[in-house]
């Protein structure tokens, strides 16, 4: 694959996924993209992680489902600690209105599985490069 063609960063991404073989396709792929990412296991890690570093996490990409604690209830969790965390969810097997109500609810986007590798570099420049615009 022309890996120089898929559109590069320098951000933070917290990849929530509890499958090793996604999350080392993943963070391998995206480090060589130029990003930095941190990895949570279940859902419980990704609020651990993300209470603890607020402001040095870009994007989270959440898988919708997990042990532990699940997409939803992760994707709320990360919103009461943040409102305005970006989260990509992501899932293989979930219904189209659970996807439906946490969009509505402020998450960015969703990239169904198997990831395809230029739609998922395309999907987190669109979500990272989108100004959110807050009254004030």
């Amino acid at each position: 694959m022309e890996k120089q063609l898929l559109p590069r960063g320098n951000e933070t991404i917290l990849i929530v996924d509890d499958h090793e073989t996604i999350w080392d396709f993943l963070i391998d792929a995206l480090q060589e993209l130029g990003y930095s990412v941190l990895l949570a296991e279940n859902g419980l890690d990704a609020v651990e992680i993300y209470e603890a570093n607020p402001d040095q996490i870009d994007l989270v990409l959440l898988d919708m489902i997990m042990p532990k604690s699940g997409g939803h209830q992760t994707f709320m969790r990360l919103k009461a600690i943040d409102p305005e965390v970006k989260v990509i969810l992501s899932s293989g097997f979930v219904s189209e209105q659970e996807v439906a109500d946490l969009l509505a609810a402020g998450a960015c986007g969703f990239l169904p599985k198997p990831h395809r590798l230029p739609v998922v570099t395309r999907e987190i420049r669109r979500v990272l490069d989108s100004k959110v615009v807050t009254n004030g």
